[in-house]
């Protein structure tokens, strides 16, 4: 089946809420309208107001109604449209959220997962176009999932929904509209386990979301110039998947760490630290990193590009290790 991005996230919300009618939908504009990027469309039809509700424009409410909604039996699929609205309602998931299970023992599951489109989009500014991972990689108590292809965020989505553990899960914006396939089946992609997007045994590539086609389009232009680089892409960034990172550094002795997000405090800079310190004497040479400039993204297109990450960085900073 070749499909989108979006229409694989829309298809895996549709089947969870036909399998299990506790599975419910919120968020700001959801129901009728089918969301900011239409991933919800055509649910509230089908599923009525009962099951696909909208909510005020207040951040911290969804979440907290989320927790509750958990809480009491329901399996909650909030959408919050923007993760860089997730800081809005930072306290209610870094406390309660992610904090209950474990403070209250069986005395409660948290059953949410929380989807947010995050990342650069052609222009839409420093508020709009942020990818947080990080900043929820250091909250004890979420699973955090950040899927590149279509057939992984639909298998991943679904495993998210049936988890009994709180879910971040992140879509890129620039994915959306990107069509692939996914099996025809029903299949789930188990969390907390990371994928090889392509072979290789020069270097190893890690990349978060949109970073891995960018990834890609490097280990195609390495080929040609005789470094064979394997694509790694973890999926789940909490819980990482050390063990597939070992086995591809076993092989390559080099990796790099490619993300969106800011530098400084990053997604690559616990993965680099993780490998230095547990894999290092594997390694031929540094980690190194790839990461948007530390600076908020700006309006201008042109200005937004020189700012976050492409293939020529990608190849620049793999040549570094040779």
């Amino acid at each position: 089946m070749h499909v989108t991005y979006g229409q694989a996230i829309s298809d895996a919300l549709r089947e969870e809420m036909e399998k299990d009618e506790n599975v419910v939908v919120f968020g700001e504009d959801v129901a009728q309208h089918g969301g900011i990027f239409g991933i919800t469309r055509g649910l509230y039809e089908i599923f009525g107001e009962d099951r696909v509700k909208n909510t005020p424009i207040s951040e911290t409410s969804i979440i907290g109604v989320g927790a509750g909604a958990a809480l009491v039996g329901l399996r909650p699929c909030i959408e919050l449209m923007y993760s860089d609205f997730l800081l809005v309602a930072f306290s209610e998931i870094y406390h309660c959220v992610a904090k209950w299970r474990f403070m209250h023992g069986d005395q409660y599951k948290i059953p949410m997962v929380i989807r947010a489109a995050a990342g650069s989009a052609f222009g839409a500014g420093a508020e709009h176009s942020n990818c947080v991972e990080s900043l929820f990689m250091h909250t004890p108590g979420l699973i955090i999932i950040s899927p590149s292809t279509a057939a992984d965020a639909k298998g991943l989505l679904k495993s998210a929904i049936r988890s009994d553990n709180p879910v971040l899960f992140f879509e890129h914006k620039q994915l959306y509209q990107v069509k692939e396939d996914i099996p025809d089946e029903e299949y789930t992609i188990p969390i907390g386990v990371a994928d090889i997007k392509r072979e290789g045994s020069d270097v190893t590539i890690v990349a978060i979301g949109l970073m891995v086609k960018k990834a890609m389009e490097a280990a195609e232009k390495l080929a040609a110039e005789g470094i064979s680089a394997e694509v790694l892409d973890p999926r789940t960034i909490a819980p990482l998947d050390k063990e597939t990172i070992r086995e591809s550094i076993e092989k390559t002795h080099r990796a790099i760490v490619v993300e969106e997000g800011n530098k400084t405090g990053g997604i690559g800079a616990e993965i680099a630290a993780m490998m230095q310190e547990e894999m290092y004497d594997e390694l031929d040479g540094p980690v190194l990193r790839v990461a948007a400039l530390d600076v908020p993204l700006p309006y201008d297109v042109a200005l937004e590009l020189v700012c976050i990450p492409n293939a020529d960085k990608i190849v620049e900073t793999v040549k570094r290790l040779f």
